[in-house]
């Protein structure tokens, strides 16, 4: 009987976590379309989107004028949570995914380059960090 229940308990678990995940799916490709609407609305042109690479994925990929920016998105409780939340291991992931690009569009040529974050709160208040990360 035990070992019955505790079966059943994972299953409904397994089962929450995929609920769960899904939700989570939506939210960050809603909060992508936000990011990508804000970037057009203030002059930027969108190259990628969702650009998966063998490193890793960029959420936008975009360019203004001369500078080329590699843009990470967020969203989560608040705009703070989703600034905090970039942590090392997935800036390192975002520099090598754009090595990665940068390698397979050799055609692009820009003066500049920079990685932004655009972070979300559950009420679509937007907050955007520039030059957030810088490899040395």
């Amino acid at each position: 009987m035990f070992f019955g229940k505790n079966i059943m308990q994972q299953e409904r678990i397994k089962a929450q976590r995929k609920v769960r995940g899904a939700r989570s799916y939506q939210v960050g490709i809603d909060a992508e379309k936000l990011a990508k609407e804000e970037l057009q609305r203030t002059g930027w042109t969108i190259l990628l989107e969702r650009a998966k690479t063998r490193r890793g994925e960029i959420d936008l990929v975009a360019y203004k004028g001369t500078l080329l920016c590699f843009f990470e998105v967020k969203k989560r409780k608040t705009t703070g949570e989703a600034l905090a939340c970039l942590l090392p291991a997935q800036q390192s992931r975002l520099y090598r995914a754009a090595e990665c690009l940068l390698a397979t569009h050799p055609a692009w040529s820009f003066e500049e380059m920079r990685f932004d974050l655009i972070g979300f709160d559950e009420n679509n208040t937007c907050i955007w960090l520039e030059d957030i990360l810088r490899i040395t």
